[in-house]
This record gives structure tokens, C-alpha cells and sequence, in this order.
């Protein structure tokens, strides 16, 4: 059997580990890598700060050289991408941030793409990314539900802030394609998806689909 695809969740929160597992078991296919999605109890309860962003960084980078004798690829499952250039440097196997790769997949669904962020304090660091990315031109905003990590278990307020975000980012700035600015609203895509009317991305999803692509094909 192939060596699995570890899916990292940086954050101890279990119950977003619970919804990542649930998102990628349609890339679960007979004769593939396992994948196999893990909490790192040592990290924040939510990365929604730069400082839990590089204190989640340290322990992704652990857990990578703890296990990379033994992974296929490492898909970090964090919006904020924490420890991926350091990952990428370090082991000798593919490497996918979610929000890299969400980015990545909006694109080729449609001209612009809006962000329903967590927080309002999340927005500054992903523009820095669509600029180091040179996609900023393509993004048409972000808009912020205002409910951190923990918050986002309240299931139905969250999903009413996610589809009022997201009619939003389609009306008022003309994006074709949303993307989900955390993994823990991993168990939201298609409600949102039908509330809006537009493409969702899930980050965790795109990741690993990629991670899942280039490990069937060896790149």
C-alpha cells in the first residue's frame, strides 16, 4: 500500500479535524495513498493570529520530520498556509498549503475570486498572500463573519454569516468564485454553494486533491 497523505490540522480543535476527514473522503479512491487527517494537540485551539500562525508553523514542521520517511505528501490544513515554504525545504515530499491551493483552483473557475474570512483581523495576511502570489488583481474581496475558529461550531449562525458573506462578495463586488477562508468550514461548501449560486472552493479539498494528483502521477 501506498505510503499515506497526511492532512494536518495545526490548530487541537478535533472537531475541525472530524469535518476535514469528512471533506476529503470522496478523494479516497481503491489502490490510492491513504489519507489520513491529524490533529497536532500541541497547537493553538485556532490559528487566527500571526503569533498562533508561527507557533503552528514549528509544530507542522514536527510532525512533518517526525513522519516524512513515511508520507506520500503533506497537505497543511490551516488557511494561513503556516509552515509551508519551511515544509518545502525540508522534506523530500509534495508539500500543499490549503490556501495556496483553494487560490489556485478558484482561478481556473472563474475571473475573480472572494474570501469569506473568520475575522476581520485574518483579511491583512491573505492579501499579503494574493500579492506574494501575484493573483491580487483577481481577488474581488473578502468579507469577515466575525466568529473565530470555536465560534464556527454554532452551525446554523455560521452558516447564515457564510451565505449573507458570500451573496455579499457576489453582489456588491462581483466574484464568480468563492473560496472558504478556514478549514473549519470544511462541512459548509455546498449549502453555501447553493445559497449563492457560485463555485465554493474548500480549501482542504483542493489541497489534497492536488497532493492526491501528484502523488498518482510522481511529480
Amino acid at each position: 500500500m501506498p505510503n499515506p497523505i497526511y492532512v494536518i490540522n495545526p490548530n487541537s480543535d478535533t472537531a475541525v479535524t472530524a469535518g476535514l476527514d469528512a471533506a476529503v473522503a470522496p478523494l479516497r479512491l481503491a489502490g490510492g495513498p491513504p489519507i489520513e487527517c491529524v490533529t497536532l494537540a500541541d497547537g493553538p485551539r485556532g490559528v487566527q493570529t500571526q503569533l498562533d500562525v508561527d507557533t503552528a508553523a514549528l509544530s507542522v514542521h514536527r510532525f512533518a520530520v517526525d513522519h516524512q520517511g513515511h508520507a506520500s505528501a503533506f497537505v497543511i490544513a490551516c488557511f494561513s498556509d503556516p509552515g509551508l515554504q519551511l515544509l518545502r525545504e525540508t522534506v523530500g515530499v509534495p508539500v500543499l498549503g490549503i490556501s495556496e491551493s483553494a487560490v489556485l483552483t478558484a482561478l481556473t473557475l472563474g475571473q475573480t475570486f472572494g474570501v469569506i474570512a473568520i475575522l476581520q483581523g485574518s483579511i491583512p495576511r491573505h492579501l499579503r498572500s494574493w500579492s506574494a502570489m501575484g493573483v491580487a488583481g483577481r481577488c474581488a474581496g473578502e468579507v469577515a463573519i466575525g466568529r473565530g475558529v470555536s465560534a464556527l461550531a454554532d452551525r446554523p449562525a455560521t452558516l447564515q454569516a457564510m451565505c449573507d458573506a458570500g451573496r455579499r462578495l457576489r453582489d456588491e463586488r462581483g466574484a464568480q468564485v468563492l473560496v472558504m477562508g478556514c478549514a473549519g468550514m470544511a462541512p459548509f461548501r455546498e449549502p453555501v454553494q447553493q445559497a449563492t449560486g457560485l463555485p465554493v472552493v474548500e480549501p482542504t479539498q483542493a489541497a489534497t486533491a492536488m497532493a492526491l494528483g501528484r502523488v498518482q502521477l510522481g511529480w
